[in-house]
């Protein structure tokens, strides 16, 4: 980053942090900066020393960590505060337009302000940590599965490769040859998988398999034909509760504050006048769902980009490197 493009930090979304004292015919009830708390002052007006924390704080947040050189923050402070001033000389902090902002920003901080109190009083305990742990981590107890799998558009193309299978020829070989799926070239090879991670008719089809053996009849997927091989089977391996500590805490958190939410609506007296489209509510509806990413391997899956043409899983150990579809379960 350059660290000469220090004035576009005005173009930030924060909130000035140099208007530390403002025009006091603004009606403003900004604190009073003294001297020996200060770091420059401008026309009369300090910049406090916590301006500066604040405005090393957010570079910090935005740029990952890196810092730029105090002199180089302080004269930017400056400059923010000759902006403030000239717009007060201006009279801008008067206009409809400004004062339709500040009661939005007002808003904005007083919600989050209320959010941020309320999780400060309501703190997640390392026993409900556990708790949702043994309930979604821990209680899961489940198989992976090690499959092959060769995709095709038809159900015919999938039968004559069956038929194949029963004369003797090599899945692999098959599947490097025919499958349409990103996997063909490794021969069709899926590596571990939960069954939670496929479409149903695909993770079905795996689970009444036995170890070794491939499907007598073609399984039909969104994304095509399958003729499917599992390969082997085993216990899912269950992460530390430490591993996904940092996980559960803010999930944990969004229950808590949804379920606040909640409350507060349940007591409020509501009336909507705008009408709600179906799509809205839909929206919102996916919006407001959380789930814990720690719960199962899909829930982080189903955020990536899904393939068109196969029901690829991630897999455990990493054999594999195809995105998983959102799981069907």
């Amino acid at each position: 980053m350059n660290k000469k493009l220090i004035p576009l930090l005005l173009a930030s979304t924060a909130l000035i942090a140099g208007c530390d004292k403002l025009d006091q015919t603004s009606g403003s009830a900004a604190p009073v900066v003294k001297k020996e708390d200060a770091v420059a002052v401008v026309n009369g007006r300090y910049i406090s020393k916590d301006s500066l924390q604040l405005l090393e704080n957010e570079i910090a947040e935005r740029s990952h960590g890196q810092t730029f050189p105090k002199d180089k923050l302080i004269e930017e402070l400056v400059r923010r505060e000759l902006l403030v001033q000239d717009a007060l000389n201006k009279q801008l902090d008067k206009s409809p337009d400004f004062q339709a902002r500040m009661e939005q920003a007002r808003r904005s901080l007083l919600s989050q302000a209320d959010l941020q109190d309320f999780l400060k009083s309501n703190p997640v305990t390392d026993e409900e940590i556990k708790a949702e742990y043994d309930k979604s981590v821990a209680g899961e107890n489940g198989q992976e599965y090690k499959a092959r799998h060769i995709l095709v558009k038809t159900e015919e193309e999938a039968k004559k490769l069956i038929e194949e299978l029963n004369s003797g020829a090599k899945f692999e070989e098959l599947a490097k040859k025919n499958s349409t799926g990103p996997s063909g070239p490794q021969g069709g090879d899926l590596g571990w998988f939960a069954a939670g991670q496929m479409v149903a008719p695909f993770s079905e089809a795996v689970i009444a398999l036995e170890n070794g053996k491939y499907t007598l009849e073609p399984v039909q997927t969104q994304f095509g034909w399958h003729v499917i091989l599992r390969e082997d089977s085993r216990a899912q391996a269950v992460p530390a509760m430490e591993a996904v500590k940092e996980q559960l805490q803010p999930f944990l958190q969004r229950q808590k504050v949804q379920n606040m939410l909640e409350a507060l609506r349940t007591q409020a007296k509501v009336e909507i006048f705008e009408p709600v489209t179906e799509k809205a509510q839909a929206v919102a509806a996916d919006t407001a769902t959380t789930k814990a990413p720690a719960e199962s391997n899909d829930s982080i899956e189903a955020g990536q980009e899904q393939p068109a043409t196969e029901p690829a899983p991630a897999a455990a150990d990493k054999s594999t490197t195809e995105p998983a579809p959102a799981a069907t379960k």
